[in-house]
């Protein structure tokens, strides 16, 4: 099985750009067709929130209409800028955002994906007006039991904030709430092959417990990686990116292997691929 992971679009209304920089639409549209050309094409396309700027309606209207145009199927989690009521009004065909965990008095979208090789669940970790993300009791123990219903199968869990510090220090400001049960609950479950974030705005990766939990570069706009406690929170226009999950069994083991692939502004914009035997090398000189 092989996933597409993509995060943090942050699109806005027809014709706006992102903090009057990024042009996050026309991003999201190369992202498709580059997902639409790998070969092999990926069986599912996990998006992991922050699927528009500013959970505005208008914004919802561009989404659906480049989404469209992906040919394998995709499944979404929220992030702390979307509005899950409108997203659900929005893609009212996919029936999984209606599932839903009740948990210190909101609603959350909890859900299982049987149907792949790899057990899929996705979890809503945005907790309304926050920036920062979390689990109250009822959407763990909500995990905890439906781990505990396939202890052997081989699951990955999704979901827009990481639990963990990033280093980031403007990310790290707000603390994700129950991040202490969070690693309890994979500890006691070994068949987590990966949880996969986004909200970063970066590749990052952490061990926890038995697992490999992670974050996507963005398709909008990268974060500016500043590692000082003190750096502002600013961000980089370098190229957006998807991760690439592969399940399968190389060496007579199963495994999930993580590749990341880089999103071109155009299709000759990076040149190859280039053969690395068998061409004769023409003479050139080294000398200035």
């Amino acid at each position: 099985m092989l996933i597409a992971q993509v995060s943090d679009f942050h699109l806005k209304p027809e014709g706006l750009l992102a903090y009057g920089v990024a042009d996050t639409a026309s991003a999201l549209k190369r992202t498709v067709q580059h997902i639409n050309h790998l070969n092999p094409r990926p069986n599912l396309v996990l998006v992991t929130g922050d699927l528009v700027d500013e959970g505005a309606p208008d914004s919802y209207i561009v989404l659906r209409g480049v989404l469209e145009g992906l040919i394998p199927p995709f499944v979404m989690v929220p992030g702390n800028h979307d509005d899950k009521e409108v997203l659900r009004k929005t893609f009212p065909e996919h029936d999984y955002l209606n599932h839903t965990v009740e948990d210190d008095g909101e609603d959350y979208l909890c859900y299982v994906l049987d149907d792949f090789p790899l057990r899929l669940i996705g979890l809503d970790t945005v907790t309304p007006g926050e920036h920062g993300g979390g689990f109250g009791p009822r959407r763990m123990a909500w995990l905890e039991r439906t781990l505990t219903t396939h202890p052997s199968r081989p699951t990955v869990v999704f979901m827009h904030h990481p639990p963990f510090a990033s280093a980031i220090g403007h990310m790290d400001k707000e603390v994700f709430k129950g991040w202490k049960e969070f690693h309890a609950v994979l500890s006691r479950h070994a068949q987590v092959e990966r949880v996969l974030c986004g909200h970063l705005h970066r590749p990052i990766f952490r061990r926890i417990g038995a697992t490999v939990v992670s974050s996507c570069p963005a398709i909008g706009m990268q974060l500016y990686l500043d590692l000082r406690e003190e750096a502002p929170s600013t961000f980089i226009m370098e190229p957006p990116s998807l991760m690439l999950h592969l399940w399968t069994t190389l060496w007579g083991e199963e495994t999930l292997l993580t590749h990341t692939s880089i999103i071109p502004d155009h299709p000759a914009q990076y040149s190859g691929p280039h053969p690395f035997f068998g061409v004769v090398s023409p003479k050139t000189s080294l000398r200035r």
